[in-house]
């Protein structure tokens, strides 16, 4: 029987005004405090916090699957493992909670918001950073405490 894989997903807003200097410096540290700990990391696979989380898991030997809102895999952050094109457009963020054991949503980008919504409507556990507060999600007071807190609870809820 092969080991049981965490996966975590890792939202945040892509380049633009939610995505600040503290939310990309979280994002990259939670990569690679989930890679440390041998999560399986998705994310949207695009730019600002989705590609500072794949840098850091990249960094530190970890592997980030992205998945992708478009039918093609251009735009694709270059530090992913691997990158998935979806065809959903913002569906796919949908996709992404479903897949995971737990989320961490970093920032208070609209997207962000939206997976915190189809993870807590899918049952899947949710811990911020640095963003939304909404009833029924943990919130973190640095990226290890988020990382401590998204691992404990993706091992809670299998």
């Amino acid at each position: 029987m092969f080991p049981r894989m965490v996966y975590i997903a890792v939202s945040g807003p892509g380049d633009g005004p939610h995505a600040s200097e503290d939310v990309l410096h979280a994002a990259r540290r939670v990569g690679e405090l989930l890679a440390a700990e041998g999560a399986i990391v998705l994310c949207g696979g695009l730019d600002g916090a989705m590609a500072a989380v794949a840098e850091g898991v990249r960094d530190h030997g970890g592997v980030c699957v992205g998945l992708l809102p478009g039918d093609d895999r251009s735009g694709a952050c270059a530090a992913l493992s691997l990158a998935l094109a979806t065809g959903l457009g913002q569906a796919r963020n949908a996709v992404i909670t479903t897949a995971a054991d737990a989320v961490i949503a970093l920032g208070q980008g609209p997207g962000t918001l939206s997976e915190v919504g189809h993870a807590l409507r899918g049952g899947r556990p949710v811990v911020t950073l640095l963003g939304w507060q909404v009833e029924g999600v943990r919130e973190a007071d640095n990226p290890a405490d988020a990382v401590r807190l998204a691992l404990s609870l993706a091992a809670d809820s299998v």
